[in-house]
């Protein structure tokens, strides 16, 4: 399971599944490279990072909105470096029906996920061949199994990813790298506070109703917590996990109504 020697370059990682995945994968002993937008968040996010194994840990700053930000700050890095771990993770859109949603609200999200971790992918992968050992795990949704109510953009964006993951496990499992998607569930993050606020706005209902809702599907009667969610990241990410590739693993609590 250790990770001592490898680096791991974490999408998103200042808050959330993000920080959690890479506080994991520093405890197991790897040189973690955060990439977010936020200089001082970044800085902060740094210091809760595991260094028993003398991991020099830094960040990049890019937004992902601006794919060509990513491009710029990970090349740049990759001139020195090697990437072995890619965790590519960030922010979903804006919820509502799908037939409310504008157009560019699509292209926005789709450049912002799918066209994202396309460009790593293709910045990380020559690193990963020449060592014969790379990751490559998208953090993405249970939507990939069963659409979600009111994430319209969401669930079409994040089935995109699901499938551009899938090929490129296809294509590159002969090099020793292996791709994987983790699809958590309603997990205690800013995000799930933001949704639970939305709907009810929408519905009228207090905060607390539409949480009890949530919670009634869920056959654990909880959210998930970030750490639960990096654990099956950094499992992904170990030498433990070299014959799982090309799967969406659900973590969820059992709330996927599907196999």
């Amino acid at each position: 399971m250790g990770l001592t020697g490898k680096t791991a370059l974490i999408g998103g990682s200042t808050q959330g599944i993000g920080l959690a995945a890479a506080q994991a994968l520093a405890a197991f002993g790897a040189r973690c490279i955060l990439i977010s937008r936020n200089e001082s968040k970044l800085q902060a996010a740094l210091n809760t990072l595991n260094t028993e194994n003398n991991q020099k840990h830094s960040y990049l700053i890019a937004d992902y909105a601006y794919p060509e930000q990513v491009r710029e700050a990970v090349s740049g890095f990759l001139k020195q470096n090697t990437i072995d771990i890619l965790i590519n993770n960030t922010g979903g859109p804006a919820g509502g029906p799908i037939i409310e949603a504008d157009e560019d609200a699509f292209l926005k999200t789709f450049q912002q996920h799918l066209i994202c971790n396309h460009i790593l992918a293709k910045l990380v992968v020559p690193g990963m061949k020449t060592v014969g050992y790379g990751r490559i795990i998208n953090v993405i949704s249970t939507s990939v199994k069963v659409p979600l109510k009111n994430l319209g953009v969401s669930n079409t964006i994040r089935g995109a990813v699901a499938s551009w993951a899938k090929t490129l496990a296809n294509e590159l499992g002969q090099f020793g790298i292996t791709v994987n998607n983790v699809l958590p569930g309603a997990t205690s993050t800013e995000r799930l506070s933001t949704i639970i606020s939305n709907n009810a706005a929408k519905t009228g209902k207090s905060s607390e109703e539409i949480e009890k809702q949530m919670l009634a599907e869920v056959p654990a009667r909880r959210f998930g917590k970030p750490e639960e969610i990096a654990a099956a990241i950094a499992f992904l990410a170990s030498p433990a996990a070299s014959y799982i590739n090309g799967v969406s693993l659900p973590v969820d609590g059992g709330r996927t109504g599907s196999i």
